[in-house]
């Protein structure tokens, strides 16, 4: 058995290492390592707390169980991660598909109706927050003549005479403007659409 300080100054690869040769120590300083960032992650994702405990025991009881499946070729925290998200992820998918209410108290028999919900998982929603704030960013890049045009004309909705008349602009150039600022928003966010 190794001592407990050596075990803590090691890499999480060489404790998984340590814990497929039996090294029970190991196991507990991973889980003293991951336990809080990966109940933190799995709560992004299902939003609720016992159902994250719930999914963080699983994510452990697999580490457990299956600690011989991992190979050094990725980092351990890429597989622990890997395993909580899909984890997470199948609870959302049961969540999202079983979504059924009774209505026995409207009709004379029971009948489950199953809900579709079609709004943005937390995942979706997260990814749609994220490409946003990066809209914003790159509009914020723009010169002034034409961050000024585009988000008059893409944010707020106005027309391009409206456009022309705030700006003092005649409506050639607003146009002109707008079409400029989008090209280098398209160029900026070029990688959001790949």
């Amino acid at each position: 058995m190794m001592e407990e300080t050596k075990l803590s100054e090691m890499t999480d690869e060489q404790l998984i290492k340590a814990f497929q040769n039996g090294e029970m120590k190991a196991y507990r300083l991973l889980v003293g390592r991951y336990k809080d960032p990966l109940m933190n992650y799995i709560f992004n994702f299902v939003n609720d707390v016992q159902v994250s405990e719930d999914i963080l025991q699983e994510t452990f009881l697999r580490l457990y169980k299956n600690k011989h499946y991992y190979k050094e070729v990725a980092k351990f925290s890429t597989w622990i991660y890997t395993i909580a998200g899909n984890l997470a992820r199948t609870e959302l998918r049961k969540k999202k598909r079983h979504r059924l209410f009774s209505i026995h108290n409207y009709m004379n028999e029971d009948k489950d109706f199953e809900i579709v919900d079609d709004g943005l998982n937390p995942e979706q929603q997260t990814s749609s927050d994220m490409i946003q704030a990066e809209v914003k960013d790159a509009i914020q890049k723009l010169p002034d003549s034409f961050k000024e045009a585009v988000l008059l004309r893409d944010v707020q909705g106005l027309d391009y005479e409206e456009i022309s008349e705030i700006l003092k602009t005649p409506l050639g150039t607003v146009k002109s403007r707008i079409n400029r600022g989008r090209a280098r928003l398209a160029k900026m966010l070029k990688h959001l659409m790949e």
